[in-house]
């Protein structure tokens, strides 16, 4: 009987400059999905491709701002609907508005990302260093 062990697992290629520019596009579009496609970019290839890295934590930065803003309007909103019968209803109309702010966000992000320039966020809580 021989020993089968696996060989050691190879490091993951460095992205090319396009790969690079690429995948950090897509975590910025991805944001119109919410921030978990720019988690999964940011895990994949943060030690593949700097630009990718730096990207995709300023996506992620961004979608947990509006994550936490989601959450925030929609406690408000009940409470206040609880408490006044009216005025969260009038709380409630400003979700839309976030989910729209966040698309169009995402998509200058992406346009940005593509041509190779960085892009950072008017609105973002930096979490992620």
């Amino acid at each position: 009987m021989t020993d089968q062990t696996p060989p050691p697992a190879q490091p993951a290629a460095p992205l090319s400059e396009a790969e690079d520019r690429q995948w950090g596009s897509f975590a910025h579009l991805g944001g119109v999905l919410g921030f978990l496609p720019a988690l999964i970019i940011w895990l994949v290839f943060k030690d593949r491709g700097s630009f990718t890295n730096t990207e995709a934590k300023e996506a992620l930065n961004f979608q947990i701002a509006v994550t936490i803003a989601y959450v925030a309007l929609n406690v408000l909103s009940f409470i206040l609907a609880a408490v006044t019968f009216g005025i969260g209803g009038l709380i409630s109309f400003l979700i839309p508005l976030v989910w729209i702010a966040a698309v169009i966000f995402s998509i200058l992000g992406f346009v940005k990302a593509k041509d190779g320039v960085n892009y950072r966020y008017p609105v973002s809580i930096r979490l992620i260093k």
